[in-house]
């Protein structure tokens, strides 16, 4: 056995774990075993019956508010575990000291995260919070709402109704960052080359609404994901990349990030795929496997989340993952989500749904890294003659893996 984020093994009773009561109760809940060592070796109590009564005591009297928690003995190996439920009334505290878990070890939480505990114990997210200026307009998504929703104009009241302004408390934050100016941070997005040290475009998308900043972001896709390649009559849009999947990617990254932290939504594009990392990690209560099968709908900005459903940006709560997941069901290659303390990352692979033989893949590597090319160009990277190189990228052309770019001696292929 080892020690995890959710359990701690103690050899004998100390004040020391009343700190991860704390945290274990402000938090995911969690597991002490007492009569253990800290690899997990069975060191023993003289009096399980004994030291329970003590950690009994030693809660009641220290972790305001009381937490939710069990003992249990084992006679045989004389440990007791300690079993802390996750609690309603957050922040727990030791000592007018709140606790988090740090991997392993425990730790006191910063003022940010205090706030936040102190939110979650009210049952108020942030987005409920009063906005920092009352002088707010909303041309955006008063466009946006006669469009999706058929409204004449947004007055006050379809304002109420979408929980952002509240008689006596005005706007709060979640309006905030609807309305055409905010001082919230937004998305910064880069376009690297070959490398990460060839920056082809920078834009930083902010102190705007949202909604804004959304279809922007989808602009700056478009230019380097979208083309039209023309099929015998007709004009077929191609996507590298799924626009679904990035919409839907960056959606989400709005409605469920943490916005009380100076951080950006980051937007990394590069040739064969684009990361989204979003500042905030999972909302308590929620696995990392809830969230990647999204069998559960936990918004971390309930009041944005229903505004994007209502103007049809999301189309159900809870199934972004889902749908990311099924704009790639074609392709060979699948997004990949990773989950972080405090950030969520979004990769999105180019769409690979070709089939190619050995040689023929030695030829697109090549014109994957700078396209357009000449046939001479494309030798120099490659180990074949001519006539076979040629013969390849005829296969290649018939299979619509490979396009031609003008004619005669200015003849050059791209993908």
């Amino acid at each position: 056995m080892k020690e995890t984020r959710q359990l701690e093994f103690k050899s004998e009773i100390s004040n020391t774990f009343l700190k991860t009561v704390s945290a274990f109760a402000n938090y995911d809940g969690g597991q002490i075993i007492f009569g253990l060592g800290d690899t997990g070796e069975r060191i023993g109590l003289k009096d399980p019956a004994e030291t329970c009564l003590a950690i009994e005591n030693k809660i009641n009297d220290a972790i305001r508010p009381q937490p939710q928690y069990e003992l249990s003995v084992n006679e045989k190996d004389k440990t007791v575990t300690l079993t802390v439920e996750a609690g309603p009334a957050k922040p727990y505290t030791y000592k007018s000291k709140a606790y988090r878990r740090n991997d392993t070890a425990t730790i006191e939480v910063d003022e940010l995260e205090l706030s936040r505990l102190i939110l979650q114990g009210r049952n108020i997210h942030y987005e409920e919070l009063p906005a920092d200026t009352q002088e707010l307009s909303f041309s955006e998504l008063e466009r946006r709402a006669k469009q999706e929703i058929g409204i004449k104009s947004l007055n006050k009241d379809i304002l109420k109704t979408l929980n952002l302004y509240h008689d006596g408390e005005g706007y709060n934050h979640a309006a905030e960052l609807l309305a055409d100016q905010n001082h919230f941070p937004g998305i910064d997005v880069a376009r690297f080359g070959e490398d990460i040290s060839i920056i082809l475009k920078r834009a930083v998308l902010e102190k705007e609404s949202i909604l804004s900043e959304l279809e922007k972001a989808v602009e700056i896709y478009r230019d380097y994901y979208q083309y039209e390649e023309i099929r015998g009559m007709d004009r077929v849009k191609v996507e590298k990349i799924p626009e679904e999947a990035f919409r839907e990617t960056i959606a989400n990254a709005l409605i469920h990030r943490t916005w009380d932290v100076n951080a950006q939504i980051r937007v990394l594009m590069f040739e064969d795929r684009i990361e989204v990392s979003s500042p905030g990690g999972l909302p308590a209560g929620l696995s990392e496997e809830e969230y990647l099968k999204g069998n559960i709908s936990m918004l971390r900005n309930p009041i944005l989340g229903n505004v994007f459903y209502r103007l049809h940006i999301v189309e159900i709560l809870g199934t972004g993952i889902i749908r990311i997941k099924e704009a790639y069901k074609e392709s060979q290659k699948k997004p990949v989500f990773e989950v972080f303390e405090n950030s969520i990352k979004v990769t999105l692979p180019i769409i690979s749904n070709i089939n190619l033989d050995a040689d023929e893949a030695v030829v697109y590597a090549v014109l994957r890294k700078n396209y357009p090319k000449s046939i001479s160009e494309i030798m120099e990277e490659v180990p074949f003659k001519k006539s076979k190189t040629a013969a390849l990228l005829k296969r290649m052309v018939e299979n619509h893996y490979v396009t031609i770019v003008g004619s005669g001696r200015g003849t050059k292929y791209k993908i």
